[in-house]
């Protein structure tokens, strides 16, 4: 699974001219779900956007996670970031899940936030939708649930 996050000061999904999903403060997080993605991938993302520490504490620093600073999720189903531009102009989605498996796995994403004690709203499965947000920094991170397998790597 990947996941564009994004802390926010608010954001909102708009679909066919309607909000079905709008935060406060918090993150917005655009989840892929792509081929051979499981349970176990789930889990592993929603626990790492909760304990995210990227909000400022007193200091400045960031260092407080979601739950300290009452923070918000909007999570916003986005195939497109399995998107494979290596070819040609177009994109090829190949390694995206299919739509069954997509939603069954970006609904137990959700779900598993959710159990952690957190504030969920959601955008509408392969709906269009207009996505507004007032980034909050900017602070954007990209996270991949493949690089858990991957050895931690020391800085210089």
């Amino acid at each position: 699974m990947r996941a564009v996050v994004q802390r926010v000061k608010e954001a909102r999904v708009v679909v066919e001219g309607q909000p079905v999903g709008q935060i406060g403060q918090g993150l917005l997080v655009l989840l892929g779900v792509g081929r051979g993605d499981s349970q176990e991938d789930a889990a592993y993302l929603a626990r790492k956007i909760a304990g995210l520490r990227v909000f400022p504490d007193l200091e400045g620093k960031m260092n407080r996670a979601l739950l300290e600073v009452g923070g918000e999720v909007l999570v916003v189903s986005q195939f497109t970031l399995y998107g494979d531009t290596r070819r040609g102009n177009r994109p090829s989605f190949t390694q995206a899940a299919s739509p069954e498996e997509g939603r069954r796995l970006y609904e137990r994403f959700c779900d598993l936030l959710a159990a952690q004690g957190l504030h969920v709203e959601t955008g509408v499965f392969q709906a269009h939708m207009e996505v507004h947000l007032v980034n909050n920094g900017p602070v954007t991170l990209i996270l991949d649930s493949s690089e858990r397998h991957s050895p931690r790597r020391q800085h210089d």
